[in-house]
């Protein structure tokens, strides 16, 4: 029984599942406000529910081990990974891609539960998903695949409800799209003399510590705007604004920890961002009630 609860803490910290705060409020956000255009009412049912927990933690187990499967020859002679199960042998290589097809194939199946463009869409969202390794290598965009990976969320939350992909979902995307690149960029100064070292494309490695910051600021104005160009287009009124001016105002906090500090990036990265995502979904939650 010990080594089966030392396995699953392996896997946690292999997949850092807390992490999953990012992407879980904006998936239900976009269940919520389609239910309501659609529906009537933010309840999308408990089947769906169901559904979309799993989709969202099969893709996101399967994106992050994946990452871990590909980048262990970088991450390997990086000291802050180290320590990862991946780099130190407590999961191994086969053991990971099992890992790896396991939470593909569950996420497969899921969707085709949904419905047809949740099954045949599965497939796109796993090359999206998986690409980012690979991005890295050879170009700074990789910033942006990321925050896509994670902008994908909304836009399959609005697929599970209704079937199609309204363009409020495609507005909370792009948002959630420069939302996540503009963090990831602030988050990549630490590695910024390694990937110069290895020849990884992050912006930071490319640009340097003050253009990166000031990419990193543009990306995050971008992603205010798309949310409230977002609001605008799913009819939301006023708490839906309030909340998307304080993801704002969290966004310029977290810009004035790593000017002044460089060493809080861990901070700004997890604790504000994470608050930010479940903020937002409480506001657009209480605005359509």
């Amino acid at each position: 029984m010990s080594k089966f609860i030392q396995i699953l803490k392996d896997i946690n910290e292999l997949i850092v599942f807390k992490h999953s705060v990012f992407a879980l409020p904006f998936i239900f956000m976009a269940m919520i406000v389609c239910s309501k255009l659609v529906n009537g009412t933010m309840w999308f049912g408990l089947s769906l529910l169901f559904l979309g927990i799993l989709c969202a933690v099969s893709a996101r187990n399967y994106a992050m081990a994946l990452n871990r499967y590909l980048d262990e020859d970088i991450d390997r002679p990086n000291p802050r990974c180290a320590s990862r199960p991946s780099v130190d042998g407590r999961i191994g290589r086969k053991n990971l891609l099992l890992f790896i097809i396991a939470n593909a194939v569950i996420f497969v199946v899921t969707a085709y539960f949904i419905n047809s463009l949740a099954f045949w869409l599965s497939f796109v969202f796993l090359i999206i998903l998986g690409g980012y390794s690979y991005f890295k290598r050879f170009s700074h965009l990789a910033h942006l695949v990321l925050g896509l990976s994670l902008g994908l969320s909304p836009i399959a939350g609005a697929i599970a409800v209704s079937g199609t992909i309204p363009l409020w979902s495609i507005l909370l995307c792009l948002g959630v799209v420069f939302w996540v690149a503009g963090f990831d960029v602030l988050y990549s100064l630490q590695d910024m003399d390694y990937d110069r070292k290895t020849g990884l494309y992050s912006i930071p490695a490319i640009y340097g510590q003050q253009a990166s910051m000031f990419i990193s600021a543009l990306f995050h104005g971008l992603c205010v705007l798309f949310w409230l160009l977002f609001i605008g287009a799913s009819h939301l009124g006023f708490f839906a604004y309030l909340g998307a001016i304080i993801a704002g105002f969290i966004l310029f906090k977290e810009h004035r920890i790593v000017r002044a500090d460089f060493q809080k990036i861990d901070k700004a990265f997890f604790t504000l961002n994470g608050y930010l995502g479940i903020m937002f979904f409480v506001f657009i939650w209480i605005d359509l009630w």
